[in-house]
């Protein structure tokens, strides 16, 4: 118990990595269930992919923040900002297929911490030149 007057601060011990968008995302690996092989069959390594993920550890009642956490930024609503906390908190990434083991496919770069659902997988746009 600190005196009167006195702080105390938390030491942690071990610090955990979240990737974000400025500093890329890791590999990662999209399992999909038996009930749906069918329709992943044709993914192949190489295919460009966006994987529309459900944000399921977002807060759905923050509707403006600071852009990147930049407390210098002026409020924006969320809508126009790449933040999870969103009144629908779908989390579009777009990804190119590394290697196929069955039902899983691994993915280049995955900004979504593990457990976070896979809604849908579609083929990338590409934009005409």
């Amino acid at each position: 118990m600190p005196a009167a007057g006195e702080q105390t601060g938390l030491v942690q011990t071990s610090y955990g990595l979240v990737p974000n968008q400025r500093d890329g995302a890791p590999r990662a690996w999209i399992r999909f269930d038996e009930q749906v092989a069918e329709g992943a069959k044709d993914l192949r390594p190489g295919d460009e992919i966006v994987v529309l993920t459900w944000l399921h550890l977002a807060r759905r009642d923050e509707l403006s923040t600071h852009p990147q956490g930049d407390m210098s930024q002026p409020l924006t609503g969320v809508v126009s900002t790449c933040s999870p906390n969103r009144p629908n908190p779908v989390g579009p990434h777009r990804a190119r297929i590394v290697a196929r083991d069955g039902l899983r496919i691994e993915v280049d770069a995955l900004e979504a911490i593990d457990g976070t659902p896979v809604v849908d997988v579609k083929p990338a746009i590409h934009q005409p030149a």
